[in-house]
């Protein structure tokens, strides 16, 4: 193990929700403000190997890194305040490490032992909790344990604690427990009990918390404080108030203002740090919380009731209405509730359309509707992924005049199938991982509106699919207007679409999205974004006139 390096583990209690994966970020976003090398990794309690075969409604958005690794969304909280990229190695589920241990048993690595959780799995998480602190890169590894303690699920990892906490000794390693102090109404009283009991139990899995960060709704004040401290076994200055925010960007500020960073500096012994330098943070905070304009945006999905499934999208339009000083409000319109009878009304007031990602023929035709109307109407129209395949399946069908026009995926025997499957996946039967995942290059057209955003000839963009734009009618849009401006150059394979007369419509395959953050707004955002704003301008103009 990297005895230089430090480690720290956040669990949960009381409730689920509470925000762990926001305190980490916050506390690895203070220390690298005072110069430390932070990373931060999620261990998951359930058997999936990936959530990538996870329907959004059980689990939100699954997030890509560079390396194709299919990820909880807080690794996505972690990329947007650190500005920095994760990887397959950031995320670990119980499944991941049973299927390990599983394999190394077949192989015969444990030949004439019994394999049993304690030490076999709790030595995998351990070897998976140290590998990034042993990489020489980082000071500090912040590793968040998914799910609440108490849960069963969640022993192995707890135990693992214990035992870390023993090797590393308590200068290189600190425990950070994030409860609940709920507020009773009828009492008009916070309550600590709840808080109590879960350190109680996990201290009765042999982990004692040196911190205790409590979320509430109302200030703690300095008595409960000592109460909580004096229950919990620890100082009045480790128990850190965690109170309800209108922005999660605002938590590291108020995890500064608690003296979090500070009480871990101390509890580790870090030595060599500065003051921290949060200017950028506070720069976007300040703009972010005072904007000169604003517009709406309707999110066009299928996943709308659960916003989680749309988390780095929602994201990526407060990073670049911050930088544009420029309020987005997002309309969330389910796709399955448009037709033509009443697209009109639901999209008429609206400064721009995002057409979603997505899986599955479910709302479809809602969401090639609303294309139609985006781009007869002149509103700026941005797709993602699905949303760039409906706008080909839209534009075949209506400007190029071809009958019977889909995706493979929804209807594999439709004569013109200008989205089909990519030949590589032609024979893949099983679901998981096997996607077109990861970072993959894309050259862009000169003289394009995604020239224009980016700036540059060439970039990397994220992708999650199996579907691609049939490069059979490639030439077909292209001599009709739609161009075809950004392309993998190892593939062929189209990755960018966009009309040149319109005031903007872009669609593309990858996810932009997942490499937005707080320091790097995504450009294809802010030239969405920027053209909202323009319309929204004119509209004020005419009513004006």
């Amino acid at each position: 193990m990297a005895e230089s390096c430090k480690y720290i583990f956040v669990t949960g209690g009381v409730a689920s929700s509470l925000g762990k994966g926001i305190i980490s970020a916050s506390l690895a976003k203070l220390l690298q403000a005072r110069g430390f090398s932070v990373t931060i990794q999620k261990f998951d309690p359930y058997i999936n190997i990936d959530p990538g075969t996870l329907n959004p409604y059980e689990h939100g958005e699954c997030f890509v890194t560079d390396d194709g690794a299919e990820t909880d969304l807080d690794l996505g909280h972690y990329e947007r305040f650190l500005n920095f990229p994760t990887s397959q190695a950031n995320n670990v589920t119980t499944g991941r490490v049973y299927q390990s241990v599983i394999d190394k048993e077949r192989k015969g690595e444990f030949l004439g032992k019994t394999v049993q959780v304690i030490p076999h799995i709790t030595d995998e998480i351990k070897r998976r909790v140290l590998l990034l602190g042993q990489t020489g890169r980082y000071d500090v590894v912040i590793t968040e344990i998914g799910g609440t303690v108490g849960d069963i699920e969640s022993l192995p990892f707890i135990e693992t604690v214990r035992q870390l906490r023993w090797d590393l000794g308590s200068q290189n390693s600190l425990v950070i427990h994030l409860t609940l102090v709920p507020y009773i109404a009828a009492a008009g009283e916070l309550k600590t009990k709840p808080t109590q009991n879960s350190v109680k139990s996990l201290l009765s899995y042999g982990v004692q918390p040196d911190i205790v960060v409590c979320r509430t709704e109302y200030e703690l004040g300095e008595s409960i404080k000592r109460k909580v401290a004096l229950f919990c076994n620890i100082q009045p200055e480790q128990v850190i108030q965690s109170i309800d925010a209108a922005s999660i960007y605002e938590v590291p500020l108020l995890m500064k203002k608690e003296r979090l960073d500070e009480v871990v500096i101390d509890r580790l012994k870090l030595n060599n740090f500065q003051e921290p330098d949060l200017a950028g943070w506070e720069g976007f905070l300040n703009r972010l919380q005072k904007p000169k304009s604003s517009v709406r945006i309707g999110l066009i999905g299928k996943y709308v009731e659960l916003k989680d499934a749309y988390k780095s999208i929602a994201e990526a339009f407060v990073h670049a209405g911050a930088q544009l000083e420029c309020k987005v409000n997002i309309s969330w319109i389910h796709s399955e509730s448009l037709h033509e009878d009443n697209i009109e009304d639901k999209l008429h007031s609206l400064n721009g359309v995002l057409i979603a990602p997505g899986f599955g023929a479910r709302g479809i035709e809602g969401k090639v509707d609303a294309v139609k109307y985006a781009r007869e109407n002149n509103i700026p129209y941005f797709g993602i992924c699905l949303g760039m395949q409906c706008a080909v399946i839209e534009y075949a069908r209506n400007v190029l005049g071809l009958k019977d026009v889909n995706s493979s995926e929804f209807s594999p025997n439709a004569e013109n199938r200008v989205i089909d499957l990519m030949a590589e996946q032609q024979d893949i039967e099983d679901m998981g991982g096997t996607m077109r995942l990861g970072a993959y290059t894309c050259h862009l057209a000169e003289g394009t509106k995604a020239f224009e955003a980016y700036g540059r000839k060439e970039v990397s963009e994220r992708h999650r699919h199996r579907y691609e734009f049939n490069n059979n009618y490639r030439e077909q849009f292209n001599a009709s207007g739609m161009v075809t401006s950004g392309i993998n150059p190892e593939k062929d394979l189209v990755e960018i679409i966009e009309l040149p007369n319109h005031p903007w419509f872009v669609g593309v395959q990858f996810h932009p999205e997942y490499k937005s953050t707080v320091a790097n707004p995504h450009p294809l955002f802010v030239g969405f974004v920027n053209a909202a704003m323009q319309k929204a301008l004119k509209g004020k103009e005419k009513q004006t006139a």
